[in-house]
């Protein structure tokens, strides 16, 4: 079996499960690709397991399996690399929160395992797709995010669905997230949780001027049309937090489901709903600590 590591180098929490993966593949005749921003990493120790290939892509084209290792930062910029390749992906947590990086790195061994035993689900998480009226098309996993340069201003985008006018919004800003970021910026905005892979986005308002305005779930079929006009001020447009800066006026976006997905890799000892619990705390009851 061969693996391959995607991380951010410059985390250093990522050091010690980056080493523990080596010495375990070591022990278990796995091969890892990783590109050389890793080796300092693991301070240039001896292992037969590793390979170093010139980058991200080679490392990706070799492997049977990518391993995603950091946090939910680490899986977006894994999803934006593998949009249009279908290899599963293990997100192994060594942040703080971590949504779609379900693995601890404390079970990592344990992770490891299942893998060479060929014990784990796919769930494929589809990604949105946007094309502006530059002809432009972006894809996010998470959200894009329509949203304030100047902290003091706000935001005016008006939107429409399948043809249909839903609503002018002012507010700090607007986001449209797909079912895997209904736990990211949509939901400290106040948002919704979707189970992953429902046919759904949802349109949520960032701190809106008028306070009956709320989250809108739409069937992702069908296109959502975001138009900013000229403003007082500059708009940023942004997809899983790359930023693209608007030049033109008026700007259209229209937003649906894309083709592309990415796949997932959920444990045995793994669920959706157990990772709500433990990141959020559901159920938790301090009267009930001993």
């Amino acid at each position: 079996m061969k693996f391959a590591v995607i991380a951010n180098p410059r985390k250093y929490s990522v050091k010690k499960p980056f080493s523990d993966l080596l010495s375990w593949s070591d022990n278990h005749d796995v091969k890892v690709y990783f590109c050389s921003d890793l080796t300092e990493l693991y301070d240039g120790d001896d292992h037969p397991s590793a390979t170093i290939v010139k980058d991200e892509e080679t490392a990706i084209d070799q492997a049977d399996i990518i391993i995603a290792l950091g946090g939910d930062g680490t899986m977006l910029y894994t999803a934006r690399l593998m949009k249009s390749i279908q290899k599963p992906i293990l997100g192994v947590n060594s942040g703080r929160l971590g949504f779609m990086a379900y693995t601890q790195k404390e079970n990592l061994y344990q992770a490891l395992n299942y893998l060479v035993e060929d014990k784990y689900r796919i769930e494929k998480r589809y990604l949105l797709e946007a094309k502006d009226n530059q002809g432009d098309i972006y894809h996010a996993l998470n959200e894009f995010l329509f949203s304030k340069k100047d902290s003091t201003s706000m935001v005016n985008v008006s939107a429409e669905y399948n043809e249909m006018f839903i609503n002018n919004y002012w507010a700090d800003g607007l986001i449209v997230a797909s079912p895997t970021g209904s736990t990211a910026y949509n939901l400290s905005s106040g948002g919704p949780i979707v189970m992953p892979n429902t046919d759904v986005m949802v349109v949520t308002p960032i701190n809106p001027h008028t306070l009956t305005t709320r989250p809108l779930v739409l069937p992702s079929d069908k296109h959502l049309k975001v138009t900013v006009q000229k403003q007082d001020h500059e708009v940023l447009f942004s997809y899983d937090g790359q930023i693209k800066e608007i030049s033109e006026y008026p700007y259209e976006v229209n937003i649906k489901r894309s083709n592309f997905t990415i796949d997932l890799i959920e444990l045995p000892n793994q669920s959706y709903f157990d990772t709500l619990r433990n990141k959020l705390m559901w159920g938790m009851d301090s009267r009930q600590r001993s």
